[in-house]
This record gives C-alpha cells, structure tokens and sequence, in this order.
C-alpha cells in the first residue's frame, strides 16, 4: 500500500461488504493498452512489490509485452498467487523470489538468481514501499525507521546492487522508482513524504552519475490510484480522495503501469532524471488527509 493510496477506478459492490477495490486478475490481463504486443520480447524486468496493486498490473502489462519479468516481495503468498495468474491468463510465467529489499543480502541474492536465469536485467522498477497514515507527533522510533529503511534504503540497495552488475558487465539498464507527489508536503504521512523526496532527488543525482554508463533513472509519482489498498482507509478519506485533483476522479493501476513502460521502453531513451506525475493535476490544486480532515483544516468544506 503506497501513500499515493494505491487502488483502482474499477469498484464493484460485494453484499454485506465495502465495494471491491481494484481490477481483477482478468481485467489486467485484457485492459487495453497502447503498446504493441511485443515492445519489450526478450528484456528482463524486475519489479519489486510486484504481488499486488500498481506492481501487480505493471507486471500483467509487462509480461503482456514479452518480457521476462521477475516478481519480489516479502509476501510468498501473494507472489505465487500472482505469478500462477499471469501464467493462467497471459501465457508466461514470471520468476517470483521472497525477499525484503531492507536486506542488501538478500537483493544481492536476487539479482544474481535473475542473472542466472535470464543473463541478463533490462529494467529495475522499484515498486515497493509502504507507510502507515498518522499525524507526526505520534511516530515512534520503530515506525519512523521501518518506513525510511524500506522506501529509502531499500530502494538504494536495489539501485545501486543493480548498477553495479550493469558497470561490471558493460551494459546499460534503466531504472524507474515509484515515489509520491512530494511538492506541497503530505501530511500525516510525513516519513512516507520524507522518504520519496529522498528517493527523488538520490534518483536525480545518480542520472547524472551514471550517465557515462548507460543507465537511466528516472521517477513516476501517481495521485490517487485506486488499488485493493484502498481498503485499509476510513470511510472519510474514501468519500473525499477524488477531490484532490482538479480531474475529480481516481487514477486506476494502468495509468501508473502505461508510464511506467514508457519510461522503460524505447519510448523513454532520452530521458533521465525526471519525475513523471500521474496524477490529474492533484500537485496544481487539491489537498489529501489519507486519516481524515483535522477540525482546524475543515472550514467550509475544504479539501
């Protein structure tokens, strides 16, 4: 669950529950895209958080165009769950590896499996995160580091780890991090706020770091995209999340999966060290309270 509240446009009603958040397995796999069906036949794509949410349609449409995609996550389950769907519906069958990217261990392990099964890593999307919505003078220690070390550090230790295999091997590669529209703060997600920032702007530096090796870094930052993560939030945020943008509507996972191929494709060849924003222009207008409006800020009504 990410704090762009990942989830997905298409609801449906379930007797005696909330509605359904998120596309189905099938609605992944047969959603329209504008890609051709071959786009990315070959390349190995490694999306971290890949079970569910924005990383599970970004691996439905990337296994969609031929590519060798690999799934990691912290969740065996769900990643098995995940690749037997893809399999089932889209006729290949993904690499799953169980894994926490706070680990450097352990993402070491992972990117060498995936170079003995496929010789080879075309694109690095790092996908995983989470964080928990909470106003900032209840932190705790504990919390404010376990969001920091899995958005900022896990992500490092997946960047750099996949970088290095790059420069040891002479290829190039590209990265796209899945961070948040950061701009105008977030509040009562700060440590989520404080980790994409630094995710930005370490995205930015190593662009121009590792230009000279043909590795390209870029960031996509979706609004509200409605996943089945939107199930963890109160009724109120619910109600009140489409009015963030001035768009007045969700977002849904192949928005945020659609950018992210166009960044990884040769779509995206001349572009490093850019942010992409999906998010229905919320960074020009609205406001999210992902726990609900604080009395001070409700005047009126607003957003």
């Amino acid at each position: 669950m990410n704090a762009h509240f990942d989830g997905n446009a298409a609801s449906a009603e379930q007797p005696g529950s909330r509605p359904r958040f998120g596309f189905t397995d099938a609605e992944l796999a047969a959603h329209p895209t504008v890609y051709r069906h071959d786009l990315l036949q070959g390349r190995t794509v490694i999306i971290s958080g890949g079970g569910t949410g924005m990383g599970k349609a970004m691996a439905f449409l990337a296994s969609r165009l031929g590519a060798n995609v690999v799934l990691c996550a912290r969740t065996e389950e769900k990643l098995a769950a995940t690749q037997d769907s893809i399999e089932r519906l889209v006729g290949r069958r993904p690499m799953a590896v169980p894994m926490s990217i706070r680990d450097p261990d352990q993402v070491e392990m992972m990117l060498d499996a995936v170079l003995s099964e496929y010789g080879r890593i075309d694109t690095l999307i790092n996908n995983a995160g989470g964080q928990f919505p909470q106003n900032a003078l209840d932190f705790s220690r504990k919390g404010w580091l376990a969001v920091m070390d899995l958005n900022l550090n896990g992500t490092w230790w997946m960047m750099q780890e996949t970088a290095k295999r790059w420069v040891a091997a002479g290829a190039g590669g590209n990265i796209v991090n899945i961070v948040a529209t950061i701009e105008r703060g977030m509040p009562q997600v700060a440590h989520c706020c404080a980790a994409r920032s630094g995710v930005i702007y370490l995205s930015k530096t190593l662009s121009t770091e590792w230009a000279p090796h043909n590795i390209r870094v870029n960031c996509v930052a979706p609004g509200i995209v409605e996943t089945e993560g939107f199930a963890v939030y109160p009724d109120e945020a619910l109600t009140r999340f489409h009015l963030a943008n001035p768009m007045q509507k969700r977002g849904d996972a192949m928005d945020v999966a659609e950018a992210v191929i166009y960044l990884a494709a040769p779509s995206g060849k001349f572009i490093t060290g850019e942010v992409l924003t999906v998010d229905g222009g919320q960074n020009q207008w609205g406001v999210n309270w992902p726990a609900g409006i604080p009395d001070y800020f409700n005047i009126g009504g607003a957003a």
